[in-house]
């Protein structure tokens, strides 16, 4: 792979791009730059899904034998149930694909546009033809466009050609004649090196990818891990229910002659212990789960990212940008005369100024990095400061692995040398300057004394160029040292408290940055990490794998770290037994996020590359935000795990009862239509109710979970089994009761369910917190709890107490002494299993 030459010389300056309201009318006009989206679910197709659901073929077959019976009534009340039930799910599951449209939208490609002579970032899909563009390295190319200008710019077209080989691309002499493909860069290719500024040319449909059929990149909604422990729970379900189901069936038919009536018995049985809920719980957790994290600012790119944010055990962090403000403020000079400081409001001295002025052209024209706009901005205040913008730039050469540090050559005047500017590490420039160690030691006590204060330091050099053919790289010319600079970037004001937040949540922070080391020893004490020594890239070069092992295990600070060894320092992690999130943002970053537990890409100043690799995308380069997402993660991870307990323990005592009175001769309690009802208060609660649930008082103060734990552990399940049997015990004595006291068939039915209701409402009570006080569970606040306990208990008033109804329901009259019986068990079961659920997890 070659570097491409440099554009002619090009006035970045004076673009203007189009003005916002052109680009609007154009927008309108002739629609977003996107391809169709693939696989949207409309409400045609999750009316489908739903139909095809088990519980909604059990209800349509119960309403056909009603109707065989001659119970009209019945079948009608059935199927209206089963219409009920399925608008639930639409409504349910319809919201969750209007939270993965937006976040599909969120996830699209940006663009940096100049539009109205000023940059902004702006979503992919509303580029519009005639746009001009800027490419960074790492930019994943928002359109097809002709470039106008390009400093070394090559460029991967795999997506499109096959080709692995970068190619070499080159500004057009005129933009209103393309001179071939060496000009064109292509939607959805990815720029590897080098930058540019382009025009768009064609958008959507009419790009070669719109051509050719490629679609764009869409969210990602499967969780695997859960998705398989989930399956394992439906089927041993669905096992189990199929046989009850049967047994039912065949003893019914066989001890009461009545064919018809066993097939709906057991049409009951199986609808009561099938686990219909779990898919949904699941859909609607990972979607609702998602849009409330990108409220956080964090973007989440793969679901199954939120099962693992619980156990994070490391997170691996950048400095600039992420715990800093990235604001970059150039607070002092360091030329070989003295020290020039922003604070003392000094004059520049002569030294200073030709520091200045060469850091000056060692920066693009048009500045985008925050240390480049700190130089310019001092530059520009300073007036008396001589720099010939009109230089022309005759080659540009960017920040290499080897070498950190960026060069341009300019022609400064006809009549002299060209004269390379170059900043950059301090390492990278002593490299270039060929300085001593003896002088390389004094100045590093300067660079020292800088750091120690927390700012970033920068050296500066240049040389002149020979005549002729320029060199391939900046190694091959003598540079004269000038000068450092240095740089403020203050903390963000969140980040002590978030570094404190994870400490206590035993998740340890280890700050990869690279800068000096002794900046970044200064900020990590700010930001509140532990003291730790500070490994820096080259002694971690001379470390095995087994000693980087051990001594990651202590070291929470590496600086001067090459992009190749944060993947290093992410597998060590790794292999240490740790569950990693990392950060990055450009394009050699994306190896370690990619190969981290939860990769972090940058969303302000990150590449499309880095965010292609990543689980999530830091929509704000804030650590904050981060944090934020490991307690919205801990917390859906409870919800869920609430949410399936309860589904466990609901379905025990309905389960219960629909067998019961077979065993024991009683009369049937339940058919079709009253499990059909009791859906109605379950799907929402384990669903919309529980996901909208508060966070755990402890949950950012207890360490990661283990990833390999299941959902649903053993002292999870035995909670959930006593629940359900401590409400069917008490429901089986007011059955049976109530039979011995020969309360009539329907009233003894209606006294049972309505008991049956309100024990259900008092299991979601009770599963609100794993250990909070019950009273708590009356004041913690969450609108969609009660507004669905009331909606519940006007039906069920409704049901008990209206003629119409009691006849749908073959309920017979509800007298007052019953309703306080049932009121009665009901708090009597809510304080028993209040009482267990205290000993209980007080032991586990």
């Amino acid at each position: 792979m070659t570097a491409s030459p440099t554009s002619p010389p090009f006035d970045q300056s004076s673009l203007q791009g189009l003005s916002q309201e052109e680009a609007a009318r154009r927008l309108i006009a002739e629609g977003h730059n996107q391809l169709p989206k693939p696989s949207k679910r409309n409400f045609l197709r999750i009316l489908l899904d739903v139909l095809r659901e088990p519980m909604f073929s059990l209800l349509i077959v119960g309403g056909v034998i009603y109707w065989l019976l001659g119970d009209t009534t019945e079948a009608v009340l059935l199927l209206i149930f089963a219409s009920i039930s399925v608008s639930i799910t639409l409504i349910q599951e319809s919201r969750s694909e209007r939270v993965l449209e937006s976040l599909r939208d969120l996830a699209s490609p940006r663009a940096l546009v100049i539009r109205g002579g000023e940059r902004k970032h702006i979503a992919g899909t509303e580029v519009v033809r005639d746009d001009v563009i800027v490419l960074n390295e790492g930019d994943r190319v928002a359109a097809d466009s002709l470039l106008l200008s390009a400093s070394e710019l090559l460029v991967d077209e795999s997506l499109l050609t096959g080709e692995s080989v970068a190619v070499s691309k080159i500004a057009a002499d005129d933009v209103a004649v393309p001179t071939g493909e060496a000009n064109r860069i292509y939607a959805g290719t990815l720029v590897v090196r080098g930058t540019g500024i382009a025009q768009v040319s064609a958008i959507g449909l009419n790009t070669e990818m719109g051509h050719i059929g490629h679609a764009l990149s869409s969210i990602d909604v499967e969780q695997a891990h859960l998705q398989k422990q989930l399956r394992w729970l439906v089927r041993d379900f669905s096992i189990i229910g199929g046989i009850a189901a049967l047994v039912v069936v065949v003893l019914y038919g066989l001890l009461r002659g009545s064919w018809l009536e066993a097939i709906l018995s057991g049409i009951a049985i199986g609808m009561s212990l099938l686990p219909e809920e779990f898919p949904l719980v699941m859909a609607v957790f990972m979607a609702m789960g998602a849009w409330r994290i990108s409220q956080a600012r964090v973007l989440t790119r793969r679901a199954a990212a939120i099962e693992t944010l619980g156990a994070t055990t490391v997170l691996c962090t950048d400095k600039t940008g992420t715990l800093t403000q990235n604001r970059m403020t150039l607070m002092a000079l360091v030329s070989t005369s003295g020290r020039w400081l922003a604070t003392a409001q000094q004059e520049l001295s002569d030294t200073d100024k030709t520091l200045l002025n060469a850091a000056l052209f060692a920066c693009p024209l048009v500045p985008s990095d925050p240390m480049d706009m700190a130089i310019h901005k001092l530059a520009e205040s300073h007036s008396t400061l001589t720099t010939d913008r009109n230089a022309p730039l005759l080659r540009a050469y960017g920040l290499r692995p080897d070498l950190f540090a960026t060069t341009n050559i300019l022609q400064m005047d006809s009549k002299s040398e060209p004269q390379a500017y170059s900043k950059g590490a301090l390492e990278a420039i002593a490299q270039l300057c060929h300085l001593s160690p003896e002088q390389l030691a004094g100045i590093t006590v300067q660079a020292n004394e800088l750091a120690s204060e927390g700012m970033r330091v920068l050296a500066v050099g240049k040389a002149r160029v020979p005549v002729g053919d320029l060199p391939e790289s900046p190694t091959a010319l003598q540079f004269e040292y000038l000068g450092l600079l240095a740089f403020a970037d203050p903390l963000r004001d969140t980040v002590p408290a978030a570094v404190a937040e994870c400490q206590s949540a035993g998740i340890r922070i280890v700050m990869i940055t690279g800068d000096y080391p002794t900046t970044a020893q200064a900020i990590a004490l700010q930001a509140g990490l532990p003291p730790s020594d500070v490994l820096v890239g080259d002694d971690l070069e001379k470390l095995s794998d087994v000693e980087l092992a051990e001594r990651i295990k202590t070291t929470s600070i590496f600086a001067r770290i090459r992009p190749q060894q944060k993947l290093r320092l992410v597998q060590c992690l790794k292999n240490n037994g740790e569950i990693v999130a990392m950060t990055g943002d450009g394009v050699n970053d994306a190896p370690a996020i990619k190969a981290a537990h939860i990769g972090i890409a940058m969303g302000g100043r990150g590449t499309d590359v880095a965010r292609e690799a990543s689980s999530m995308v830091l929509l704000d380069d804030d650590f904050g935000s981060i944090v934020k997402a490991i307690r919205l993660g801990r917390r859906i991870y409870d919800n869920l795990r609430k949410a399936i307990e309860f589904i466990v323990a609901v379905h025990i005592p309905i389960a219960g009862l629909a067998i019961l009175p077979l065993l024991m001769g009683l009369p049937m309690i339940f058919t079709p239509i009253h499990i059909a009802f009791l859906e109605m208060v379950i799907d929402p609660a384990c669903s919309v109710v529980f996901e909208a649930e508060q966070e755990e008082e402890d949950v950012m103060s207890r360490p990661p979970r283990d990833p390999q734990m299941p959902l649903l552990i053993r002292e999870r399940i035995g909670w959930a089994v006593i629940q359900g049997l401590v409400a069917l015990v008490l429901l089986a004595g007011l059955l049976i009761g109530g039979a011995q006291m020969d309360i009539p068939e329907d009233d003894l039915r209606a006294l049972v369910f309505g008991a049956l209701v309100l024990f259900n409402m008092g299991l979601i009570l009770i599963n609100r917190s794993f250990r909070a006080s019950l009273s708590s569970a009356f004041l913690r606040p969450n609108r969609s709890l009660w507004i669905l306990l009331t909606a519940v208990s006007i039906t069920l008033a409704i049901a008990v107490g209206w003629p119409p109804a009691q006849q749908l329901f073959s309920f017979g009259k509800f007298h007052l002494n019953e309703f306080f019986v049932a009121i009665a068990l009901s708090i009597v079961s809510l304080l028993l299993l209040e009482a267990i659920k205290s000993f209980w997890f007080r032991k586990t």
